[in-house]
């Protein structure tokens, strides 16, 4: 066996090497040091995974951690309660649409969340003695975490090697297909007839797998790290939402990267606003991220009157907790944090500065031939670069070349910190994109310093493909 000389220790990532490591911050920059070198001032352009919704350094965090450990008492979740939980399940719930969520779990992660998530969903339909529904509908592509149960409702190579130990992918994780309008809408398509072809084939699974044996549909909002940021076409949540009622199913949304104020249009919390109206909310919903801007480690999973109601009127009893759900400081951290951000309408400040930079980076990139961009899409603080071999035809790079990756690193040289990716589909398909979720507190000076720096860290990526080529 050999290991690097001053390799880490730690079994993250690249095991038995050096590390890029992050250092200190403060408000949307941050320090890194990598391969030796310490690069000052980075522009977090991703907020570590979409995550630092206040920034580094937060001035108030201190204090807000501070009072939170000086009221805590640790309480195990499967006999007793704690009031911060209960105070951050009604700040949520009440920051939501009036009667969309009744209830909420704490978790620490958004893995965690989505295994919870489909528990519950397990249970409410052994409690509405329903039990032959146990079928979960995702969609290709998708990404919820990586747990194993994670990884089986969701559809990314990076769940190949544990394919032997997932949940049956041919019985009950049943796969729909991706919604991604820039790869997959048919020339001359509309919008709306991109949409019901997604619908009829959802309807076509459902039915050919009998309606009295699937349970729930699953699909993120607005996808992240899969596949990168792709709107859903008009009609598409709706559609979903419409074809569950129908068939009885649960309607869930995994929001944990693309919610809790990352984009919502209406200075709140839940991304599926800008698509749906109250009475079309999802019956249950994965959140994280943001709601602990990276200060402590909480997601959540938030529960319908629908859902809460069949476990009243059932055994009124969820068997077994996880040791840390709930957890008093967490929660407490978390509410601090999020009532700093509604105070300071940070929420809104995101949507329309994540909006004005989705605009400004169109704008610089997509009328350029030679730059390799062939889309620029997202909502509010949510935003992908997408690159191409072939403008025109839309033609991804070879996997090899590892084209996400590489322009992260050439961003960082340029001052800017994203999460570059090359992706895969378990069926052939490969892509390489750029993924940026600022911080809340984004200002427009800052977003034009941002596209400053990744305008000239796309050029650096062109001329070093050009010269490969």
């Amino acid at each position: 066996m050999t290991v690097e000389s001053g390799s880490s220790h730690v079994f993250q990532g690249y095991v038995g090497k050096q590390k890029a490591y992050a250092k200190e911050g403060q408000g949307v920059y941050m320090t890194i040091e990598k391969n030796g070198k310490e690069y000052k001032h980075v522009f977090d352009a991703i907020s570590g995974a979409a995550v630092a919704s206040l920034g580094w350094g937060d001035p108030d965090i201190a204090g807000i951690m501070s009072d939170a450990l000086t009221k805590h008492t640790y309480s195990y979740p499967g006999l007793i309660a704690n009031e911060e939980a209960e105070k951050l399940a009604k700040f949520y719930i009440d920051h939501s649409a009036p009667g969309v969520f009744a209830s909420a779990l704490w978790t620490c992660s958004g893995s965690e969340s989505t295994e919870n998530a489909l528990k519950i969903i397990r249970q409410y339909q052994i409690e509405r003695k329903k039990p032959r529904k146990i079928k979960i509908i995702s969609r290709e592509c998708s990404y919820h975490g990586f747990t194993l149960g994670a990884i089986s409702i969701g559809n990314t190579p990076r769940g190949a090697a544990f394919k032997d130990m997932m949940i049956n992918q041919e019985d009950v994780c049943i796969k729909m297909p991706r919604c991604w309008p820039y790869r997959d809408m048919k020339e001359g398509e509309t919008e709306e007839e991109y949409t019901q072809r997604l619908l009829d084939a959802l309807e076509n699974i459902i039915l050919d797998n009998d309606p009295e044996t699937v349970s729930a549909v699953c699909v993120e909002t607005l996808p992240g790290s899969s596949i990168g940021t792709p709107v859903p076409p008009k009609g598409y949540l709706k559609g979903l939402r419409d074809i569950c009622n129908k068939y009885d199913l649960v309607f869930m949304l995994d929001e944990v990267m693309c919610g809790t104020g990352r984009a919502n249009p209406n200075g709140k919390l839940n991304c599926w606003e800008n698509f749906l109206a109250p009475e079309d909310a999802p019956d249950i919903q994965t959140v994280g991220k943001t709601l602990g801007s990276g200060y402590v480690t909480i997601a959540g999973v938030l529960i319908s009157p629908k859902i809460l109601g069949a476990y009243v009127e059932g055994t009124g009893l969820i068997l077994g907790a996880q040791t840390y759900h709930s957890h008093a400081f967490n929660c407490a951290t978390a509410l601090g944090i999020q009532k700093k951000i509604l105070q300071n309408g940070l929420t809104k400040n995101v949507f329309e500065n994540g909006n004005l930079l989705g605009k400004k980076l169109q704008e610089a990139l997509l009328d350029e031939p030679d730059n390799f961009v062939g889309d620029v899409r997202g909502l509010g603080g949510f935003w992908t670069i997408e690159f191409v071999k072939n403008k025109s035809t839309k033609q991804p790079f070879p996997p090899e070349m590892k084209v996400g990756p590489c322009f992260a690193d050439i961003a960082l040289e340029h001052g800017v910190n994203v999460m570059g990716l090359s992706g895969a589909d378990n069926y052939g398909g490969t892509w390489d994109i750029c993924l940026l979720g600022p911080s809340f507190i984004i200002t427009k000076d800052d977003v034009e310093v941002l596209v400053q720096r990744l305008t000239k860290a796309v050029q650096a990526l062109a001329q070093k493909l050009q010269s490969k080529a």
